[in-house]
Order: structure tokens, then C-alpha cells, then sequence
């Protein structure tokens, strides 16, 4: 599956990652984790680092599908209000979700921090109203943040205009955000398991995959077996791939980056993250060498070849956006891509077992618009339901939840 089209930044930034020896023999693990992208790469970890015999399989180049392709704005906020889960699941579930999202924003600094060289920096966040009619529906969402202790500012337009320079009628502020190259922090976890011994294998597509009630058997195309206790399938959006009926709906989302900008032209943006209230919502961050980095127009396009025809109008949409609220900056796009994500209707994540195939087959599918985060969430609830110890986010993660 194509994920994405396009020139993503981080990965001409970057480059390509050193590749990986090949697998040369049948292997035996505890945990087989298929998928090199940053979901794969923080499970991984996760479970290595508290004794877990892992093995990493990617059939790319180390994070080359959609991780390359993310915008990467870490946010505790759910695409889903506060409120809206609230009403579907009860107010503890969604207010566990939300403080959950709140907390991995930390763990993930944590992580990034013990890397070395992975830009990560902490930020604002601020969600404002896309129209006036919008703004009665967001102080809802304001007041049911403030009450359950999410640290919220509420902002008037005149306070939006001084910080940001642009008009909107109302916001939320947040302080509990980031931002980061996800690619480089893919590379650096992966790196850094090779280096403490865990297998770790580009180019390894998975041609089979069967579970007993004792253990999981991968193949892969070249004819190698993985015999592994279980096998977390984090291979992004590709992993509906192993259900028979999908659980979400892929969807494109696009993106630029202008070129490096004067730091105080950009003014509040250095340090924020922004988004609105309108569906799909236009989104804006920015990199370490201050370009502005604009996402949104996001379609129902699965396509590659119409996704790949796409890129440059939705990019020239989204400049002209952005140059709306923000007609003091030069924002050409010099670089410019497009990726395949997937949402759930509920905008929350799916981890773990599925009746389809038993207790020895996890899935990662950390599907919406904070997937980072919820990949973080999903690293510890894995380990959790392979140690055989409760968690408290595994039946509202899980394929059974509302039922």
C-alpha cells in the first residue's frame, strides 16, 4: 500500500535510514512487532526495556510509510470533544481518555529526551472557533476541561489577535502540547534497540501470519518463520489488512512547509501549536528551523495515483488558509505531501485482542488525529496485557468497547 505522495519533510530533512541486515534464518522471540514506524518503534521499546525479547519487522525502510508523512502535533485533545465521549461513554471513560492523552505528552518528552539530537519542544496549543456559531459549543467544551482539572485557558478575539495576530472569535488554550520529528524519533528508538541487541529488519513483508493458543507464526515473502509467544501488528493503516471487516476509514490528509521564516515574524506561532473547530480542520505548527508547517483539505481519496495528483492545489488551498489569517508572512510552499491516515467514528484508538484471531495477536491501531499520542497510550497497555495486569484504558481501547 502506497501511504503517502509527495516530498515529506522530515524525511528529506533526514534521510533515509541505514539499512538493516536481512533476515538470514528463522528467528525465535517473545514479542514479534511488525510495523517500523513510530507505533511499532515506542512498543518496542517499551517492552524491551522491562525484559521482553522483541524482533522488528518493516517491509519498507525504517519509517518510510505514513510516519514520515505525519505532521507529528502532539496534543492531549481527541478529535472527539471532551463532551461528545462523554455522552457515548460516560463522563469517567472520557474524562480517563482525555487525562491519559494529557499524561503521554510527558512520557513522550521523557522519551525523546533519553535519545539525544530528537527535536522535541513542549508548546501551546490553541483551538479556536472556526465561526462565531461555533463559539457556544466551545466554552461547553472549555468548562468540561476546566472541571476536570485539564489545565484551559479561555481566550476572546481580542486576546487571539494580540498573541497570534489573527481574528477568530473565540479559543481554548492549552499548555499541554508538543511538537517533534517523528521520523528521527523513529530512527533513534529503533537504533537504539539495534544497538542493545534487539533484531531489528527493514524490508521483511509478512506473507503469512498464524496463532495457535500457544504461540504466533509470521512468514515472511523471503520464506523465514518468526515463532514468537505473540505478534503486535502496529503496521499503521495497513493493519486492517489482517481484519475481515474494517474497523476504520482510511482517508488523505496534505501538507506543506514554506520555507525558513524570521522567528519574530512568526511571533506566538515559534511555540504553538493552532487548530479549529471546523471538520476537516486546518492545523499549523512549526519546525526547528521556522518554516511554517500548514496541514488539512483532508478527502476521502484512497487512491495513490489521485492522492499523488492532488498534492500541489491542496497544497496552494491550505497557503491560501493560512495566508488569511496570517497575510504578513511569504508562505510559498517549498515542500509538499500528502498521507494516508485513518480515523474511527469515535476518534479514539484500537489496542489489543481481536475474536478474529485469539489472545496471541495484538493490534496497534492508533487511528485519529493524536495517533503519537495514542501510540504512547498503546505501548504501556500492550505491555500491560502481556504481563496479565489490569489497565485502566484496555476495555475503552479495546474492539469491544460499546458493545
Amino acid at each position: 500500500m502506497d501511504l503517502k505522495s509527495g516530498y515529506p519533510f522530515w524525511a528529506i530533512r533526514n534521510g533515509l535510514a541505514r539499512p538493516r541486515p536481512a533476515l538470514d534464518a528463522d528467528l525465535d522471540c517473545d514479542v514479534a512487532v511488525v510495523g517500523g514506524g513510530i507505533t511499532g518503534a515506542l512498543i518496542a521499546d517499551e517492552l524491551a526495556r522491562h525484559g521482553h525479547a522483541v524482533a522488528v519487522l518493516e517491509k519498507r525502510d525504517l519509517g518510510w510509510g505514513s510516519t514520515s508523512a505525519s505532521t507529528a502535533l502532539l496534543q492531549y485533545e481527541i478529535d472527539t470533544h471532551l463532551v461528545d465521549l462523554a455522552r457515548r461513554y460516560g463522563q469517567a471513560d472520557a474524562v480517563l481518555a482525555y487525562r491519559a492523552c494529557v499524561d503521554a505528552i510527558d512520557w513522550l518528552h521523557e522519551r525523546a529526551a533519553g535519545l539525544g539530537r530528537v527535536p522535541f519542544s513542549p508548546c501551546r496549543s490553541l483551538y479556536y472557533a472556526s465561526r462565531r456559531r461555533h463559539v457556544r459549543g466551545l466554552r461547553e467544551e472549555f468548562a468540561a476541561r476546566l472541571r476536570h482539572g485539564i489545565e484551559v485557558e479561555w481566550w476572546e478575539a481580542g486576546d487571539i489577535q494580540a498573541a497570534y495576530g489573527f481574528r477568530a472569535p473565540a479559543a481554548i488554550l492549552s499548555r499541554q502540547a508538543a511538537q517533534v520529528d517523528p521520523y528521527r524519533m523513529t530512527l533513534a528508538l529503533l537504533q537504539r534497540l539495534a544497538r542493545g541487541g534487539t533484531p531489528v529488519h527493514d524490508h521483511e513483508e509478512i506473507a503469512e501470519l498464524r496463532a495457535t493458543s500457544r504461540r504466533a507464526v509470521l512468514r515472511t515473502v523471503s520464506g523465514f518463520r518468526v515463532r514468537a509467544g505473540h505478534v503486535v501488528l502496529a503496521c499503521g493503516y495497513e493493519s486492517q489488512r489482517w481484519l475481515r471487516k474494517r474497523v476504520a476509514r482510511n482517508r488523505s490528509s496534505y501538507a506543506f512547509v514554506s520555507d525558513p521564516l524570521p522567528p519574530q515574524a512568526l511571533g506566538g506561532l515559534v511555540d504553538s501549536l493552532v487548530w479549529e473547530t471546523a471538520r476537516p480542520y486546518l492545523y499549523l505548527r512549526t519546525t526547528p528551523d521556522h518554516r511554517l508547517l500548514v496541514g488539512g483539505q483532508d478527502d476521502a481519496v484512497d487512491l495513490p495515483a489521485r492522492r499523488d495528483a492532488r498534492v500541489m492545489a491542496k497544497a496552494r488551498k491550505l497557503a491560501a488558509r493560512a495566508q488569511e489569517l496570517f497575510p504578513h508572512l511569504p508562505l510559498r510552499p517549498a515542500f509538499a505531501w500528502a498521507g494516508t491516515f485513518a480515523e474511527t467514528e469515535d476518534g479514539l484508538p484500537w489496542f489489543g485482542t481481536h475474536p478474529q484471531w485469539g489472545p496471541r495477536v495484538l493490534f496497534a491501531m492508533a487511528y485519529g488525529g493524536n495517533g503519537i499520542t495514542y501510540s504512547a497510550l498503546g505501548a504501556g497497555l500492550l505491555r500491560a496485557t502481556l504481563e496479565r495486569r489490569p489497565h485502566p484504558l484496555k476495555a475503552l481501547f479495546s474492539f469491544g468497547r460499546g458493545r
